[in-house]
C-alpha cells in the first residue's frame, strides 16, 4: 500500500519543520508549505490523505484550506492547528467538516495520536464509499460491476478483491480467513504483475 501523504500548512517555519520531521519518522510522505496561497494552488493539482493546517495565517487562512480540501477531495482528512482557541473558529471549522481541531502548543505524541485517528476515520469512510459504489454484484460468480469512471462508460465485471484494491486502495482481509486472504492477495498481485 502507498504511504499516507500529509500536507502541512503553517506560516511558522519551526512548526513546519518540527511536526514534519516528527511525522516523517513514522513513514508518512510530508509536503510542508509556509505560504497558504501556494497550498491552495497545490490542492488543485494534488490530493493528500491528510492536511494539517494552521488556522490564522493572514489573507488565506486555515478555513480556506479546509474548504478547498473538502471540495476537491471529500475523503481528505483535515486537522486544524491553532494558537487561538475561540469558540467561533471551532464551530466554523466543525461546520465545514474539519476532522479534528488541536490547540497549540501541543505535544508531538498528541499530534501522532490525532493523525492516526484521522487515518482510521478515513479508512472507515473509504470502506463505506467502496461498498456503496460496488453494487451490483453478480448472484452467480459474485463479481462486481466496475463502472470505471462513470455510468456512461462500459465498465467490466471484476472480483471484489480487484475492485477494492484498485478503487478503494484497500485489501479485503476482513471478509477472508487468513489462509484464503493470503491466496487471494497472491492471486491479485500476480494479476497486476501480468498487466
Amino acid at each position: 500500500m502507498p504511504k499516507k501523504s500529509i500536507l502541512l500548512v503553517d506560516d511558522d517555519a519551526f512548526v513546519l519543520h518540527s511536526i514534519g520531521d516528527f511525522l516523517a519518522a513514522f513513514g508518512y510522505t510530508i509536503t510542508a508549505i509556509s505560504d497558504p496561497a501556494q497550498a491552495l494552488g497545490l490542492l488543485s493539482e494534488q490530493k493528500f490523505d491528510l492536511i494539517i493546517t494552521d488556522l490564522v495565517m493572514g489573507v488565506v487562512d486555515g478555513i480556506a484550506i479546509l474548504r478547498k480540501a473538502k471540495k476537491t477531495s471529500p475523503l481528505t482528512q483535515v486537522l486544524i492547528l491553532t494558537g487561538y482557541g475561540d469558540m467561533s473558529s471551532i464551530i466554523e471549522a466543525i461546520r465545514l467538516e474539519a476532522d479534528d481541531y488541536l490547540l497549540k502548543p501541543c505535544e508531538m505524541e498528541e499530534i501522532q495520536f490525532r493523525v492516526e485517528k484521522c487515518f482510521e476515520s478515513q479508512e472507515e469512510q473509504r470502506k463505506i464509499k467502496a461498498y456503496e459504489n460496488y453494487l451490483p454484484v453478480c448472484g452467480a460468480c459474485k463479481k462486481v460491476w466496475d463502472r470505471q469512471g462513470g455510468a456512461d462508460e462500459k465498465g467490466a465485471w471484476v472480483s471484489v478483491e480487484h475492485y477494492l484494491y484498485t478503487r478503494a486502495k484497500m485489501n479485503a482481509s476482513s471478509t477472508y480467513c487468513p489462509d484464503c486472504f493470503a491466496r487471494a492477495q497472491e492471486k491479485l498481485e500476480k494479476e497486476f504483475e501480468n498487466n
